[in-house]
């Protein structure tokens, strides 16, 4: 967590708008020629435009080869504030959902992320951060997950927060930023497959 600071917003809220449609294009043709960049680019932007987890996402994707991943903050959530220990998260009006300090507690090692648990007892759904190594400065972006199951939140594709990873960027990222965020999950997703 200390290597985390500032706030931030839903990342594909961002990525996903229409602004940036030639950066998706560019950033996919590079990895596996113009002729497929399209469909490239749709499977990736559905593969983070889930809008279920939990129990329904485990339900509509049993039999099924595909999948999406929900990656907005959930509980009201659209900002969320790293500041030392504390994190904090604001909804769409401004007005505080949580405010908490937090411990670090354990590393996953399935998913690669440290975990981390509130000091407050009744903090519900934020008892419990996962954080991913990811930081502006490495990946222009964060990738985390909260709720009051830790052993639900370590996995990927059962529980209650099934296919559910929150993505954040940072509210004033520009849109360099925005694009290298592009090009990166491009290269990851699609690197191998060609």
């Amino acid at each position: 967590m200390k290597n985390l600071s500032g706030t931030y917003g839903q990342l594909w809220d961002k990525a996903l708008a229409a602004e940036y449609d030639q950066d998706w294009l560019d950033s996919c043709a590079a990895i596996v020629g113009k002729e497929k960049a399209q469909d490239a680019v749709n499977t990736l932007k559905a593969s983070v435009s889930g809008t279920v987890y939990g129990q329904e996402a485990v339900d509509k994707y049993k039999d099924s080869d595909r999948f999406s991943f929900n990656c907005d903050f959930t509980q009201n959530v659209q900002q969320v504030t790293f500041d030392g220990d504390k994190i904090s998260g604001i909804d769409a009006n401004g007005n505080e959902v949580f405010s908490h300090s937090y411990h670090y507690i354990g590393y996953d090692e399935n998913m690669g992320f440290y975990q981390f648990q509130s000091a407050d007892e009744a903090s519900g759904e934020f008892t419990y951060m996962m954080l991913a190594p990811d930081t502006p400065a490495t990946t222009y972006h964060i990738e985390f997950r909260y709720g009051s199951d830790l052993e639900a939140l370590t996995k990927y594709d059962a529980g209650n927060y099934a296919y559910w990873m929150a993505a954040g960027i940072p509210v004033n990222a520009d849109a360099t930023m925005v694009n290298k965020a592009i090009e990166l999950f491009c290269t990851e997703n699609l690197e191998q497959e060609s």
